[in-house]
């Protein structure tokens, strides 16, 4: 059951890609049922895991063997890693069923199904791993996948160029991934979980002189694998590329930015938490960009306009507190909080998805509105996924998002207040944003220039019912796996798959408290309404006072701009002189311009010699014969 939980997907992919051959109906089924399949069985492994305590460590074969060292590839199920592979396969398995629908007139449906199969293999992979290698190998693997699924439509230049970006920034952050699994192998002669893991208290305080710098090993360690945990979960400096990947088809955002991919940092960052517990500087570190993150993602989709950048950079902040979670060692509130999002940020995407496919491909949220009746499934349906991401009473992420905050709070120290207080603007910021996508979107006046509302029609129901399912998640998810995951007695679950150096608090916390986010986020319905519905006017003039803040975040905090000054056109610049000065100039034409130059022009004047006459063919003869009589007389 494990094996086929890993490999159905690759199975789907390899025939999946030759559907064309086989037909496009085949290709999406196959791949759609073995994804499908592959999620039953991961739901199986999970409630076994439950029921029966039945996990295990199941080797493949032996992957490399050098001396002592030995990296197999195997498939190593825990409480973590079961509950990764439901995230992972259900979501994966909902966007293949989604996008037959959305994909429906695209002439390269196989080659899209094939990806996400693959893209899906190398998720599994990297989730199940139980040493860094088969890890990073997981790790680009998703990497390559995204590039693929971002440019899809490769005939867009802006989706080339976003593929490119993700591609780019994500290779910054394995970098570091590289460097830290790097020291871990020279320090420790081991890769696997279990062996670092065990060997990590005997170097608490060891030393390294790291290019000129003398600093903790451990700490070190933990601050690489966070930068590379920092690129695929698109966190501040290196977040950059996670708008951009809008440009790719919205089932690729929802598969992307939902379960996979960007969660994968989240991942490491809990699966090295035996690591990252001995690095108090490491922890403050990940909540500290964390904080940044959420707050400057949640400040940005303020005033963005296009449907789905506004939901990713929704992601964007969501990570942030993920990680703010981890960076106060509430890992397994992380975990609850990637676990629950999963559900409503899908549903979200998908559900955007189905708008775009209603009015044309349009995806500015100024040219839509007042159409919540003529999209009545849709509606509800992203109504459930805006009252979960807000986190609104009794929905999964009110259950996630108030216990991330609720474990800052009860940190009780500098790092843990500043996150409680971020989180807490960061949730009322969320519920503004959310709001306005859904009241520019569905209500107030219908604003399209390019067709008439009765144009505006409903989604088949081929794409409707994968939200319906995610819709079930996004309301259920968080109520019935709070205990189970972050409850009082949620160690008898994790076991050892997340470690604990110190208990995790469980203090009673003062009512007040415990109001003040839910109210922040309630009252944020009719504070949205009355500045995106009824008073329009009130939000120009504010803009209108505060033009240098509105372009200040319309411009993203001019991340891109700065990089674009420091650094990108610089190395254009550079690499523009070496091309034409170097490379052009003097490399060939000295090189192998040069040569052929002068091997043409000989042979031009050779060519000359071949006249038809015979005075010009005995006259070269002469010379010949001569030549070789005076080489023969001097030696």
């Amino acid at each position: 059951m494990e094996y086929a939980v890993l490999f159905l997907p690759l199975i789907g992919s390899i025939i999946g890609y030759f559907g064309k051959s086989l037909g496009s109906f085949f290709s999406e089924l196959i791949t759609s049922f073995f994804v499908s399949v592959s999620a039953v069985l991961s739901v199986l492994i999970f409630y076994n895991g439950i029921t029966n305590n039945s996990y295990g460590n199941y080797k493949l074969f032996e992957w490399v063997s050098s001396g002592n060292f030995v990296a197999n590839w195997s498939i190593n199920i825990d409480p973590l890693s079961s509950i990764m592979i439901v995230v992972v396969t259900v979501i994966s398995s909902l966007v293949h069923i989604y996008s037959i629908g959305y994909m429906s007139h695209d002439p390269h449906k196989p080659r899209f199904m094939s990806y996400l199969s693959l893209f899906t293999f190398s998720m599994l992979s990297l989730v199940l791993s139980d040493n860094f290698l088969q890890l990073f190998f997981g790790w680009e693997g998703v990497g390559l996948c995204s590039y693929l699924l971002i440019g899809f439509w490769y005939k867009r230049n802006t989706a080339n160029n976003a593929a490119i970006k993700a591609f780019i920034v994500n290779r910054v952050g394995d970098f570091g991934l590289a460097v830290g699994i790097f020291l871990i192998f020279y320090h420790l002669g081991t890769i696997n979980y279990s062996e670092v893991f065990n060997l990590v208290p005997e170097i608490i305080n060891k030393e390294i002189n790291f290019l000129g710098i003398q600093a903790n090993l451990i700490t070190s360690i933990c601050i690489f694998l966070f930068i590379g945990a920092m690129g695929k979960s698109a966190q501040f400096l290196l977040h950059t590329w996670l708008p951009d990947a809008m440009e790719g088809p919205t089932p690729v955002s929802a598969l992307i930015h939902a379960a996979t991919m960007v969660t994968a940092g989240v991942f490491l960052v809990v699966r090295c938490s035996p690591i990252y517990e001995y690095s108090q500087f490491a922890l403050n570190f990940v909540a500290i960009v964390g904080v940044i993150t959420a707050i400057f993602a949640a400040s940005v989709a303020l005033v963005q306009n296009d449907i789905k950048r506004i939901i990713a950079y929704s992601t964007c902040s969501q990570l942030g507190y993920m990680f703010f979670a981890a960076g106060v060692g509430a890992y397994h509130v992380a975990i609850f909080h990637l676990f629950t999002h999963a559900f409503f940020k899908a549903l979200l995407f998908l559900g955007s998805g189905s708008v775009i496919h209603a009015f044309n491909d349009e995806q500015d949220i100024r040219n839509m509105g007042g159409v919540w009746k003529r999209l009545p499934f849709t509606w509800v349906l992203m109504l459930i996924g805006t009252l979960a991401l807000t986190g609104f009473p009794f929905l999964s992420g009110f259950y996630s998002k108030d216990a991330i905050i609720e474990f800052a709070y009860l940190k009780h120290s500098p790092v843990g207040n500043l996150a409680t207080c971020v989180g807490i603007l960061t949730a009322f910021l969320t519920a503004i944003y959310s709001w306005r996508l859904m009241f520019m979107t569905f209500h107030g006046k219908f604003m399209s220039k390019k067709f008439i509302i009765k144009d505006v029609k409903e989604s088949p129901m081929i794409m409707i019912l994968p939200l319906i399912i995610l819709s079930m998640g996004a309301i259920f998810s968080g109520y019935f796996f709070k205990d189970l995951l972050i409850g009082d007695e949620s160690s008898n679950f994790w076991l050892n798959s997340i470690f604990f150096l110190e208990t995790v608090l469980h203090d009673k916390i003062p009512l007040w408290f415990l109001l003040l986010t839910p109210v922040l986020v309630i009252s944020a319905i009719p504070l949205s309404y009355f500045l995106y519905v009824k008073n329009q006017n009130i939000l120009e003039k504010l803009k209108e006072k505060n033009k240098i803040l509105y372009k200040f975040l319309l411009n993203k905090w001019y991340i891109d701009e700065i990089y674009e000054f420091t650094l990108i056109s610089p190395i254009k610049k550079i690499g523009s002189f070496f091309w034409k000065k170097i490379d052009e100039n003097t490399i060939d034409r000295f090189g192998p311009n040069g040569i052929s130059k002068i091997i043409k022009l000989i042979s031009n004047k050779a060519v000359q010699f071949q006249s038809g006459y015979i005075y010009d063919y005995a006259f070269v003869m002469l010379v010949g014969l001569s030549a070789l009589i005076t080489y023969l007389i001097l030696n």
